[in-house]
């Protein structure tokens, strides 16, 4: 089968659980995705490496400025919102959440959202709601691939992509979306200690 290029439909915007929601469909066969959080102005080269081969970025928030911003879209398209460390300029380029569909899969991704068993309340409100399948989150700077059971969804915090924080290690995560599957989930992991 060849590999089709996500193709985005026109955005609307709707007011749910007091913020402002982006969402965007995705029609694809099959998709590479790169995740990635927390970057606070920083992009190593390894991470850049990790992800060529994405087509796709989707970022949850702490960016740090636009120009990692810039850098990062254009290297390949940038889904992203903002978070607690971003100031009023990625404010206004970002939302603070994303919904979207990419192949049968419904995306939720927010910078500070929870995990399963102990979701922020707007974004808990939002997943009984909606029902995603994924839902992506960042702000603890720890990598977790967790599945809900009682949502029925995978929830992704990609740890932290930039070198500052309390993290040992920058982190990433890459996977393959196809049709109403996600597969083939990879996590970069790079010891800070080996940062010069």
């Amino acid at each position: 089968m060849e590999n089709a290029k996500s193709i985005e439909f026109k955005p609307a915007r709707f007011f749910g659980a007091g913020s402002i929601v982006n969402r965007k469909s995705y029609f694809c066969f099959m998709v590479r995705i790169g995740i990635l959080s927390d970057t606070h102005g920083y992009l190593h080269p390894r991470v850049l490496n990790f992800l060529k081969e994405v087509d796709e970025i989707w970022h949850a928030g702490d960016i740090g400025d636009l120009k990692t911003a810039e850098t990062l879209n254009s290297f390949k398209p940038l889904s992203a919102v903002y978070g607690n460390i971003d100031g009023q300029d990625i404010r206004k380029v970002y939302p603070k959440i994303q919904r979207f569909r990419c192949g049968g899969i419904d995306v939720l991704i927010t910078h500070i959202g929870g995990y399963p068993g102990r979701y922020e309340p707007s974004i808990r409100q939002i997943i009984e709601l909606e029902k995603p399948g994924l839902f992506v989150s960042g702000h603890s700077h720890i990598l977790k691939v967790m599945y809900d059971k009682k949502h029925k969804l995978l929830h992704i915090n990609p740890g932290a992509a930039g070198k500052y924080g309390i993290h040992k290690s920058i982190t990433a995560v890459r996977l393959i979306f196809e049709g109403d599957q996600m597969r083939d989930l990879e996590a970069l992991d790079i010891p800070k200690t080996t940062l010069c």
